[in-house]
């Protein structure tokens, strides 16, 4: 099928299947619907791809960030000025208590739970935990990371970590495996509460339940 369309769109194809979520036949479709839009919409889309050239991961929590919307290291509480690369907005916050730290695996899950207003601590940014009982070394380095930290501002002891893990049997498995790894940590190492149904995900649960989930966690 891709043999009978142009190169400019099979390339496109090409390029969009190694999104996440995105296979060969969808990848066509998106291509060909991307054709034939105007030259604005194709413009806006150039734009926005040339923009991501100036985001980066912040350098404690790893989420996405940009000079227009992170900025340097701070002083204040848990914000040290020996730091180095740029911090986002909500590490860079100095109005949070950084003693409180939340584990989760994707962006997605930290948007969603700083929604609901109630988390004022801070974050760190896993990954997809793979299902093989082990971490991969970059997975190591970012838990690495979070160590110094807490070593570095709070003596190695935070005032608390918080596995924010999905409520299913993988994330069961996934928030065993990660306190194990930073065990002696925190003075408290807790799980967000059942508000979460069984089985859901964090990144589609509502405002309300993933509120009722920190006030409950344990």
């Amino acid at each position: 099928m891709t043999s009978s369309l142009p190169e400019p769109i099979r390339k496109l194809a090409d390029a969009l299947k190694e999104l996440p979520g995105i296979g060969p036949r969808q990848a066509i479709r998106l291509a060909i619907f991307l054709a034939a839009q105007n030259g604005a919409v194709r413009t806006l889309l150039t734009d926005g791809l040339s923009a991501l050239g100036d985001v980066k991961l912040c350098s404690r929590c790893f989420f996405p960030t940009s000079p227009q919307s992170g900025l340097r290291p701070q002083q204040g509480v848990g914000a040290s000025t020996d730091m180095t690369g740029d911090l986002c907005s909500i590490c860079s916050d100095t109005s949070r208590d950084h003693s409180i730290i939340m584990v989760v695996e994707r962006e997605t899950d930290l948007i969603s739970l700083e929604n609901t207003g109630k988390f004022r601590g801070r974050y760190l940014i896993l990954g997809p935990v793979p299902k093989i009982g082990s971490l991969p070394d970059w997975q190591k380095d970012r838990l690495g990371t979070l160590k110094t930290f807490v070593h570095k501002e709070f003596k190695g002891q935070a005032r608390e970590i918080i596995l924010g893990f999905n409520p299913t049997s993988v994330g069961d498995f996934n928030a065993t495996l990660i306190q194990k790894e930073l065990g002696g940590l925190a003075k408290k190492i807790s799980r967000l509460g059942r508000g979460l149904p069984t089985g859901g995900e964090i990144e589609f649960a509502d405002d309300d339940t993933l509120g009722a989930a920190l006030d409950s966690r344990s």
